[in-house]
């Protein structure tokens, strides 16, 4: 069996004084996270590294209340639902045994700001009435677009949390930036000198 990655140094500093609550969802995503098919088999040596801090560094740029499409395994919601206690959050998960797990974490973990919600995104009900929507590790955005828009109202923010081709991915999505009115769209990469892997954030202003 492959051990978890020793917690990085730069855990601490990110969390804050929310260390403790990080420390335990890991734990537990540690634990139970392959045999509920959460994460690879792979990913325990790498789970800070790749996911929690990659998730983390991104917590400054919310606030309001933000919608996390697919959220699976808590990556990114639950990460920054941690960080930010001061955020409202709304998990949003087709799957039944992903939601049953976010559940039992949001009540052991103690998170009074989120709000877990089982469907697809595209299923969404209650209009553009997010001040944000995230994702992470979901799908392209050309396909990420048109499932988050629509959640966030006239002024509110997209938080695409992707990989190294996020600019790559902005020019295939041209039709679908214009289709759904998003300005000011741009790629940020956060952490460099602070964590190993930067992350790279897709920012945009819904209209």
């Amino acid at each position: 069996m492959t051990e978890l990655e020793q917690e990085p140094a730069e855990a601490a500093a990110l969390f804050g004084d929310r260390i403790e609550v990080a420390r335990s969802f890991v734990s537990a995503l540690a634990e139970h996270g392959e045999e509920r098919g959460l994460i690879g088999p792979l990913e325990l040596p790498r789970l800070w590294t790749r996911h929690i801090l990659n998730s983390v560094i991104a917590a400054p740029l919310f606030s309001g209340r933000v919608g996390d499409v697919g959220s699976g395994a808590g990556l990114p919601g639950l990460v920054l639902a941690i960080a930010r206690p001061d955020v409202e959050w709304v998990l949003i998960e087709p799957m039944e045994r992903r939601v049953a797990w976010l559940n039992e974490q949001v009540a052991a973990l103690g998170l009074g700001n989120v709000e877990v919600v089982r469907g697809r995104a595209e299923d969404w009900k209650g209009g553009p009435v997010l001040d944000a929507a995230t994702a992470r590790a979901v799908s392209a955005l050309r396909t990420l677009i048109p499932l988050t828009a629509p959640l966030v109202r006239d002024g509110g923010q997209l938080i695409l949390l992707k990989g190294v081709n996020a600019d790559a991915e902005i020019t295939a999505a041209e039709k679908q930036i214009r289709k759904f009115r998003l300005s000011d769209v741009a790629v940020t990469v956060l952490g460099e000198g602070v964590i190993g892997e930067p992350t790279r954030v897709v920012t945009a202003t819904v209209r």
